[in-house]
């Protein structure tokens, strides 16, 4: 660069002639004229393409396999290498290694998918699910986290739950539009099973009949990324990634999981205050434009479940994906509809709600309401200590009092007495339960009769009234005459 200068002044400001700078600087007269010419070194253009004489007849079976390889497992596409082999082996290349390594390199560049920057107006969003571990109640599980992301502005919301299903995406949406104060005019998502049964022939979307009650709820426009494609809404591709690295590490440690989402919340709530690359206004700043343009909510979320219609089994149980759920065993046999929300499982019949159970994400396993089964129990005593919906119900200890002096003065009608003692559960709290047996185990007055107005009496507060009479089974209090004497001993002067 310093002799093109020195060249470039002789003859421009000095008055050097081309002739005489070729002589001085040791240079063609072609070259001083090209650096008159160009105030800095061109550099190197090539005129005409690369000639391959030895790989040219194979270029295009080359170009083929590429393409191909384009729908194959990222894990099983040809290498340069495998290309190279294939190409000895199939079709006679006599060439060497070297320029097909080099081809195969270009080749891919110019393959290679390139983007248009994409502009997001107000009030618009993008929805999809990620995966990360995490530790409830001192068990790791895996964890599926539900991400909303307003481009705009870059508001988001983050969510957690035990798994990707129907409920677990209608639920999601409700907090998420909760969160946000509105509904976005247009949703973003990919085309998950969850949304969208099927795409026609002619890329159209046919929605599942969740989605469309979702829609029909909240009245947003939904629209779908191409099939494989992240890149379309590649915004909220990139919150997946964010929140996993940033709200998800460490793992998590809580007790519940509403522990685990409080927390998601607060750090969404957090990074409103941030300010990101390129922008000079906060997240929060930005998204009051996002919120000018949302839609309003609702009066009421939607009922985010899964609704299906079965029959309860002669045990009184219904299933859902695999597990089995009580209901009161007068609604055996009978067809009942079972809604399947995130967190609890509700069972009606004939419109009327007859139980709730908190959701089970096992497999194969009984979820038992002990309630349910008091009735039939009540009249097949025998089973009572076989009974599987009563194994690991904690009562307390004045129950098992009860029961073994019950049986011990009655038998057989002992043990349907103290049912009868259970099934006042059904209608009042343990401890209201339990203090009227306490009681009933003070005077004692051990039966049904004397717990039910013990309860009764303290509910209503007015003293009890026990005629024991009545009950020639239970024990009499013996009323001695009171006689002078007895009250000498209130005179006698203690040791």
């Amino acid at each position: 660069m310093e002799v093109y200068t020195r060249v470039r002044r002789a003859v421009q400001v000095d008055g050097m002639s081309i002739r005489q700078a070729a002589r001085e600087f040791g240079l063609s007269r072609k070259t001083i004229r090209k650096m008159l010419q160009f105030s800095l070194p061109p550099g190197y253009e090539r005129k005409k393409p690369v000639l391959r004489p030895k790989l040219g007849p194979w270029l295009g079976i080359i170009d083929q396999i590429l393409v191909d390889d384009k729908t194959q497992p990222k894990k099983q596409r040809h290498t340069a290498k495998r290309i190279f082999d294939r190409l000895k082996a199939e079709y006679a290349y006599g060439g060497g290694y070297t320029i097909v390594k080099d081809y195969v390199r270009q080749a891919r560049l110019t393959h290679k998918e390139v983007f248009v920057p994409l502009a997001h107006p107000a009030g618009d969003a993008q929805a999809d699910f990620g995966e990360a571990l995490v530790a409830i109640a001192g068990v790791e599980q895996k964890a599926h986290f539900q991400c909303f992301d307003l481009p705009q502005s870059d508001d988001c919301f983050v969510i957690a739950f035990p798994a990707e299903n129907t409920e677990a995406f209608l639920e999601g949406h409700n907090q998420a539009f909760a969160y946000f104060g509105g509904v976005p005019r247009t949703m973003l998502y990919d085309n998950t099973r969850i949304a969208v049964k099927e795409i026609a022939g002619d890329g159209e979307r046919r929605p599942t009949e969740a989605f469309s009650g979702l829609q029909s709820h909240y009245l947003f426009e939904a629209k779908f990324g191409r099939p494989g494609k992240g890149n379309d809404k590649g915004n909220v591709e990139g919150l997946v990634g964010y929140a996993r690295r940033n709200f998800l590490v460490p793992v998590p440690r809580v007790t519940s999981w509403e522990e685990l989402n409080a927390q998601l919340r607060q750090a969404c709530l957090q990074r409103r205050q941030r300010k990101l690359r390129g922008h000079t206004e906060t997240i929060a700043e930005r998204f009051e434009r996002d919120r000018e343009k949302l839609l309003p909510l609702p009066p009421a979320p939607l009922e985010a479940c899964e609704k299906r219609t079965t029959r309860a089994s002669s045990q009184a149980l219904v299933r859902y994906e695999t597990n089995d759920y009580s209901v009161p065993t007068e609604y055996g046999h009978r067809q009942v509809l079972l809604k399947a929300f995130v967190w609890e499982v509700v069972i009606s019949c004939a419109s009327e709600v007859i139980a709730r159970h908190t959701r089970s994400y096992g497999r194969e396993e009984m979820i038992f309401d002990p309630l349910h089964y008091l009735a039939l129990l009540e009249q097949k005593t025998n089973a009572l200590d076989q009974a599987a919906p009563l194994q690991g119900w904690r009562l307390p200890e004045e129950f098992t009092e009860l029961r073994r002096q019950m049986e011990a003065r009655l038998g057989k009608r002992g043990r349907r007495e103290y049912v009868q003692v259970l099934r006042l559960l059904e209608t009042f709290s343990v401890e209201e339960v339990a203090a009227a047996v306490r009681q009933a185990l003070r005077y004692p007055a051990v039966a049904f009769d004397a717990v039910k107005h013990l309860l009764l009496c303290a509910i209503e507060r007015r003293p009890p009234k026990l005629d024991l009479e009545n009950y020639p089974h239970l024990p009499m209090a013996e009323v001695a005459l009171t006689r002078a004497a007895d009250y000498q001993v209130l005179l006698e002067e203690a040791p």
